[in-house]
């Protein structure tokens, strides 16, 4: 009986790696949960272009806004490999220490491929007066809860590391969300609210044009395209956790389909005009294995949820 059962394992391997090399024989969805025109958008059209000249197959990128709508219609979807999503850290790892989500992220979502590492830029309006990181914290501890800064919303990322700047800086700020970071991007460039955190894909363009001034990154390197910004790790040790946008299947996906995914993305992020690509918009490709991406974000999630107990965090 266990020869039979071994022998039907093995078969069914062999199947499932045969299937997988046929992958994908029709139409693949990519999910955006963010609305067309932004980073997140960009990278996945990017990259579902040159998926779907490799694979001959139409890749549809389907947006559908909303923090927990995307990673929702994913994990109800079959774990197949024809639907994926590509989405930001902040989402998957921090939202479910700040609210209950309808769904277990390390359970029913599987990693196929870390595409790019994230850094958030901390601007300021130029005619705020405010020149440098430690000039922020003096005039907030000068006059607490007199400086206000925007975000995509409660919960967003923008939100969540101006939070931990404040514990870590004991400062007061407050904080002003608005629909999108669009919309809060914009309110900072006509100079109220004056300071946002915001992805460097965002800020670059209007820093060099002299419309905002980068004051801090996220991370623990300065950032070439942002010279001057300091380095948030450089302030407060341990605290500088990056960012990352990823590529997720249903959970339950075969192995081989994974694999085959993860490996056919790393060869589409090593292409040298889609890697420039990226740098332009000031994110670092990266393309590490199924497994590793994995790890990191199970590493973040409890990260992140340690930081928030800790520091008290709140989505307002």
């Amino acid at each position: 009986m266990r020869r039979y059962a071994s022998v039907l394992l093995c078969l069914l391997a062999l199947a499932a790696g045969a299937a997988a090399q046929d992958f994908p024989s029709k139409p693949v969805r990519l999910v955006v949960p963010f609305p067309p025109g932004g980073p997140l958008d960009i990278s996945g059209r990017l990259i579902g272009k040159e998926l779907q000249e490799r694979w001959a197959q139409p890749v549809v990128v389907e947006n559908k806004p909303g923090s927990t709508i995307g990673p929702e219609y994913t994990v109800k979807s079959p774990p197949d490999g024809y639907t994926l999503m590509i989405i930001s850290s902040t989402p998957l790892v921090t939202l479910p220490h700040l609210q209950k989500v309808p769904y277990d992220v390390l359970k029913e979502l599987v990693g196929v491929t870390q595409t790019t590492l994230l850094t958030y830029a901390l601007v300021v309006n130029p005619s705020s007066g405010i020149d440098s990181i430690q000039a922020l914290i003096a005039r907030a501890k000068k006059e607490p809860g007199k400086l206000n800064y925007a975000s995509a919303g409660n919960g967003s990322g923008q939100h969540l590391y101006v939070e931990l700047l404040k514990s870590a800086a004991e400062i007061d700020l407050t904080h002003v969300p608005y629909k999108g970071a669009a919309p809060a991007l914009q309110a900072v460039l006509a100079g109220e609210p004056p300071l946002m955190l915001d992805v460097t894909v965002a800020v670059i363009p209007q820093v060099k044009s002299g419309k905002l001034r980068a004051l801090m990154v996220t991370g623990g390197a300065p950032l070439e395209q942002l010279p001057g910004a300091v380095p948030f790790d450089s302030m407060f040790p341990g605290l500088g956790i990056p960012g990352w946008h990823g590529i997720f299947s249903t959970g339950g996906t075969p192995k081989a389909v994974l694999d085959k995914l993860a490996g056919d993305i790393r060869q589409v992020l090593a292409i040298p005009a889609v890697a420039s690509r990226f740098r332009e918009l000031g994110v670092e490709p990266s393309g590490v294995s199924g497994d590793e991406f994995n790890a990191i974000v199970r590493r973040d999630y409890v990260r992140w949820g340690e930081i928030i107990r800790a520091n008290r965090l709140r989505a307002d």
